[in-house]
């Protein structure tokens, strides 16, 4: 398992965790494979995936070495806390603010992910321990909303999560996103060999999003 250091590292140098969400086991871990083919360094294994521990162990073991974190999401309390990390886990991942799933991912010395929608809620995941933030819903909050959120909480780690595209990555990191949590764009994008190559476009999408990031429209004050 990688260390605390190492997972988050990864997951700010590439800029990406790949959630997959998908309701067969066999085809989660053929996307799994095929992504990390395609130059992703972070896995999501959401806990709804059948067999999801399972998974989690046999991809852990599978890239020991090769500088990929393996992952569990949806861990919403201690209990699947402790079961993702016996399970090779180095990230964990809720769609909501629990304070006991931080402080357990803090004690095993994996990297841990809160969600939250609010200013209240970020502040409160992050003094909670979380390492990243997870912007949760995005359907109902885009760049626009990060970016307000960000004008008095810069320092704050975000990670946006859900309905991220190579066309919409660009303003979500113009916005100040750290990171983003991609899912349907690349799992669902067809064959083996089309995983591998939609990982590709979003990684360099999210490279060129870093070089040049969209400029905010200008607003005159009030």
């Amino acid at each position: 398992m990688l260390t605390h250091a190492q997972t988050l590292s990864l997951i700010q140098d590439t800029g990406v965790v790949l959630i997959i969400r998908l309701d067969d086991a066999d085809k989660a871990l053929e996307v799994a494979r095929a992504a990390v083919a395609g130059g992703i360094r972070a896995l999501e294994i959401t806990l709804s995936v059948p067999r999801a521990l399972e998974l989690v162990t046999t991809l852990a073991d599978e890239f020991a070495g090769t500088g990929v974190a393996v992952g569990a999401g949806t861990v919403i309390d201690a209990d699947s806390a402790v079961r993702a990390i016996h399970a090779g886990a180095s990230l964990l991942v809720s769609p909501q603010l629990d304070p006991a799933m931080i402080a357990t991912g803090r004690r095993h010395g994996v990297v841990t992910i809160g969600g939250a929608l609010t200013p209240t809620e970020i502040v409160q995941t992050l003094r909670a321990g979380a390492d990243l933030v997870k912007l949760f819903p995005t359907e109902i909050a885009g760049p626009d909303y990060l970016r307000a959120v960000r004008a008095p909480l810069a320092s704050v780690p975000i990670l946006p999560a859900g309905g991220v595209t190579v066309d919409t990555v660009g303003p979500w990191f113009a916005a100040g996103a750290v990171a983003v949590g991609v899912g349907s764009a690349v799992t669902r994008a067809g064959s083996a060999g089309d995983v591998t190559r939609a990982a590709r476009e979003m990684l360099a999408a999210v490279a060129a999003a870093r070089r040049s990031p969209v400029t905010a429209p200008h607003r005159e004050e009030a």
